[in-house]
């Protein structure tokens, strides 16, 4: 009791188990948009500055168009299954399960799924800070 006066806190504060520093998120907690008929789901809870990861599911046929950041923002992107198709600096870049490209987020970039199937990818975004 003492302790706990010390401390200016309850009593059952000091006996109590300590509380847990994990927090559980179902996919339906994470932010998600649609972009026509492509989806896409934020992979982190909390927002880091300067940093953004996506997963994107493509169905079969479909493409979306990015949207260019920062200038020096640079983009990873990895291919889980299916194919995916980037264009970026007019190059096309055919991706299958397990490919990587990195290309400059400041310039004009879409993704596009040439299968037949649902294709799965996953975007980093390392953005460069904004001057000034």
């Amino acid at each position: 009791m003492r302790l706990a006066s010390a401390l200016q806190v309850l009593i059952e504060e000091l006996v109590a188990p300590p509380r847990a520093t994990v927090r559980h998120f179902s996919p339906e907690d994470l932010p998600q948009r649609q972009r026509g008929s492509v989806n896409v789901r934020k992979l982190l809870p909390d927002p880091i500055r300067g940093l953004d990861i996506e997963r994107v599911e493509i169905p079969a046929g479909a493409h979306f168009v990015g949207i260019p950041h920062t200038r020096g923002t640079r983009e990873y992107l990895t291919c889980e299954s299916g194919d995916l198709e980037l264009t970026a600096g007019g190059e096309r870049y055919e991706l299958a399960a397990g490919d990587v490209v990195v290309f400059r987020g400041d310039q004009r970039h879409s993704y596009h799924n040439p299968g037949s199937g649902v294709a799965v990818g996953y975007s980093v975004v390392i953005l460069a800070p904004i001057p000034g």
